[in-house]
C-alpha cells in the first residue's frame, strides 16, 4: 500500500484538527514513537494521525540521521496518516522519498466562519492576519507616528532623537533584508520610564489588543527555556511556551522583554538566533516570523553592570544600549497635567458622572510631584489625589 504525507496551512490546522478529533482522531508528533513498543502500541490502532513537522529541522541539522528515520517510518503500519505542515512539505518530501509513494494537500477546506482575524481577498486566497509593524508603515503615518509618541513619552529626549534615526535606518536596511529586528536595551532605576517606551509604542502603532511582554524575573532557573519557548517534544504537557502565546496574541510588531538580566544562560543564548534570524521558534519546531518588530529589552543594571552580566556577542546585537536617567521637574510636572487630564477624560466617559473642571486646579496642586523619582509612585499618587478629590476630601 502506498504511503502518501499530507500536507496542511497553519491557517487550515485548528479546524481541521478540531475536525478530525470530532471524527475520533488522535493528534501525535512522530517524536512519540521513537522506541519499537511505541510503534507497536500505533499500529494497534487505526485512530492516530502522526504529524512529521518536527523531523525537518532535525533533519536538515543532521542529515545522517535520514537512515534512521526511514527505518523507523518502515516499521509503521500503512493505516496510519502523516501529515506535515506545508512550509517542510518539499524538503521533507525529498529527505523521505524512500518511505513515501506520494504528497498531497490535507482534503479540508476552511468556511469562511473558521476564519477568525484572517481577511478573504478572494475566495480562494487566505491572506494572513496583519501585524502592524513600524516597517509598513506609510510617510505620513510615521510621521503621525512620531509626533505621537513623543507627546506621549515625557522626557528622554536624546533617545526620542536616536528612536527617530534608528527607526528609519532600520526601515531601509529592513527592506532590503539586511536587518530584521530593531533591538533596544534600556538601562537604568526602577520608574524611569524604561517599560513606558514600549506601552507608548504598542499605543503609537494603534494597538487593540495586550502587549506582547514577557518578564525575565520569572526565567531565572535552568529549565527557564522550556518555559519560554515550551517543554521538549514528548513532555506531557509540553506546549509552544509564553513567548509564542504572547506574540500570537498580539497585533502590532513588538515584543517587550522586562528584566532581561536575570534570565538563565540558555534564555540569552536563545535570543541571540533571534535577533540574527529574525525568527522566533519553539520545542514544536513551529517558526514565527518577527521580521520587521521592535523588540525592547529592558534591565535595571548600571552601565558597568551591562558589561559585566551580558556576554560581548550579545551586546554587539542590540541596535540601541542607552541608560535613562530621572525626569526633570519639569517632565514631571507635564506628566501630571496629561495623566490628569487623561483620568479625566476617562471618568467624564465611562463612570456616568462628570468631573467638575473647576477642581482640576486644586487637584494638581495637591500631587505633590517634585518628591517623586519613580514614575510609577508619582502615577498611584496622581490616582489616589483624583479619588479624594471626587470624594471631596483634599482639602
Amino acid at each position: 500500500m502506498a504511503k502518501t504525507i499530507h500536507y496542511y496551512s497553519k491557517h487550515q490546522y485548528w479546524a481541521y484538527r478540531q475536525k478530525k478529533i470530532e471524527e475520533g482522531k488522535t493528534f501525535r508528533t512522530i517524536v512519540d514513537f521513537l522506541k519499537d513498543a511505541d510503534i507497536d502500541s500505533l499500529n494497534n490502532q487505526d485512530d492516530y494521525i502522526v504529524d512529521l513537522s518536527s523531523l525537518c529541522p532535525i533533519i536538515k541539522e543532521q542529515e545522517s540521521l535520514v537512515f534512521q528515520f526511514e527505518q523507523l517510518l518502515n516499521k509503521i503500519a500503512d493505516h496510519i496518516e502523516f501529515i506535515v505542515e506545508d512550509k517542510y512539505k518539499d524538503d521533507l518530501f525529498y529527505c523521505l522519498k524512500y518511505s513515501f509513494d506520494d504528497i498531497q494537500p490535507i482534503n479540508f477546506e476552511l468556511r469562511d466562519d473558521q476564519l477568525p482575524a484572517i481577511e478573504l481577498s478572494d475566495k480562494n486566497e487566505i491572506v494572513p492576519p496583519t501585524v502592524r509593524k513600524i516597517t509598513d508603515l506609510t510617510e505620513d503615518e510615521l510621521n503621525s507616528f512620531y509626533n505621537e509618541f513623543n507627546e506621549k513619552l515625557y522626557g528622554h529626549s536624546e533617545f526620542k532623537k536616536e528612536l527617530r534615526q534608528l527607526i528609519d535606518a532600520f526601515r531601509i536596511f529592513n527592506k532590503i533584508g539586511e536587518h530584521k529586528i530593531l533591538s533596544l536595551f534600556l538601562m537604568g532605576d526602577s520608574g524611569v520610564g524604561k517599560t513606558e517606551v514600549a506601552r507608548t509604542i504598542h499605543k503609537c502603532l494603534k494597538s487593540k489588543k495586550k502587549l506582547a511582554k514577557i518578564s525575565f524575573g520569572n526565567y531565572s532557573s535552568k529549565d527557564a527555556l522550556n518555559s519560554l519557548i515550551g517543554s521538549p517534544l514528548g513532555y506531557i504537557g509540553s506546549d509552544g511556551g509564553e513567548l509564542m502565546a504572547r506574540v500570537n496574541g498580539s497585533d502590532v510588531g513588538l515584543i517587550l522583554i522586562d528584566e532581561f538580566e536575570k534570565a538563565d544562560s540558555a534564555v540569552f543564548n536563545y535570543f541571540l538566533d533571534v535577533l540574527e534570524n529574525g525568527k522566533l521558534t519553539n520545542t514544536r519546531a513551529e517558526e514565527y516570523d518577527v521580521d520587521g518588530y521592535i523588540i525592547v529589552f529592558t534591565s535595571n543594571i548600571s552601565k558597568e553592570q551591562f558589561i559585566k552580566y551580558i556576554a560581548p556577542e550579545l551586546r554587539s546585537r542590540f541596535d540601541y544600549k542607552g541608560v535613562f536617567d530621572f525626569l526633570t521637574e519639569s517632565d514631571k510636572k507635564m506628566f501630571v497635567n496629561y495623566r490628569v487630564n487623561e483620568i479625566i477624560e476617562k471618568y467624564n466617559a465611562l463612570s456616568g458622572f462628570t468631573f467638575d473642571l473647576k477642581l482640576r486646579p486644586k487637584l494638581i496642586k495637591s500631587i505633590d510631584y517634585p518628591k517623586f523619582n519613580n514614575m510609577r509612585d508619582l502615577n498611584k499618587m496622581i490616582k489616589t489625589a483624583f479619588v479624594q478629590c471626587i470624594q471631596g476630601k483634599l482639602k
